[in-house]
């Protein structure tokens, strides 16, 4: 009867670990689109109305990445090489284009804010979005600045650096908030696609475009 029993108990636990594997899938292809809400407190959000609109999309393949912002004012596409780790910005404002080139330390110094976040969950708040069940978590810079963002388990990206805020979640971010400048942004997904990322979205211009390095672009250079 023990050695029943005993049985019995590792088939459970061994399903039971079987079943959350299941649930949890590794992200390392997809396209993921996000809807941007602008929130400002300013009485006359001119620079939110040129944002209304904008939309992120995320395009994943192995360990390499491609976060395109679009918005009326332009498009921005940051592109990080899962072999190397070099990530190259992509910036069109009608006729401007500029291709900023940058090294794993250089991505580094850029997110250098959203080094060290630390997140508080709450598995009791929950969502929906785009159809996954979502708990809420509020993250803590390093300069004591918070944010708040609902992410899923269901999902999880092999590579997080394409979303350095949010790298250190044990899921994907669903639905987070960022500032830019004075203004509130507010980024919630509005669908996954699962069909396998052309390879050539990693491809980098070979002209059209003013080549600068992270330093240069520091500078003021790109504007």
């Amino acid at each position: 009867m023990k050695k029943k029993l005993y049985i019995t108990t590792m088939l459970v636990a061994m399903l039971s670990v079987s079943a959350n594997l299941f649930a949890q899938r590794k992200l390392t292809e997809a396209t993921i689109s996000y809807d941007i809400v602008i929130n400002t407190s300013n009485k006359t959000p001119q620079a939110a109305d040129l944002l209304d609109g904008a939309t992120s999309v995320i395009y994943l393949k192995g360990n390499s990445s491609r976060s395109d912002l679009i918005s009326p004012l332009g498009t921005q596409a940051t592109i990080i090489d899962g072999k190397t780790g070099d990530v190259t910005v992509l910036r069109e404002y009608g006729e401007q284009k500029y291709m900023i080139k940058m090294t794993p330390a250089n991505w580094k110094e850029s997110n250098q804010k959203y080094e060290d976040v630390t997140f508080t969950y709450y598995d009791n708040e929950e969502k929906i979005i785009a159809g996954y069940k979502c708990q809420k978590a509020v993250g803590k810079m390093a300069n004591g600045t918070t944010f708040t963002v609902y992410y899923t388990k269901e999902l999880l990206p092999v590579n997080k650096d394409f979303q350095y805020l949010n790298r250190n979640l044990p899921g994907l971010a669903m639905q987070y908030e960022a500032t830019m400048g004075s203004m509130n942004v507010v980024y919630t997904v509005s669908g996954i696609n699962f069909n396998p990322v052309l390879q050539s979205k990693f491809d980098l211009p070979k002209s059209g475009y003013r080549v600068m390095t992270y330093e240069e672009s520091k500078g003021g250079g790109t504007n």
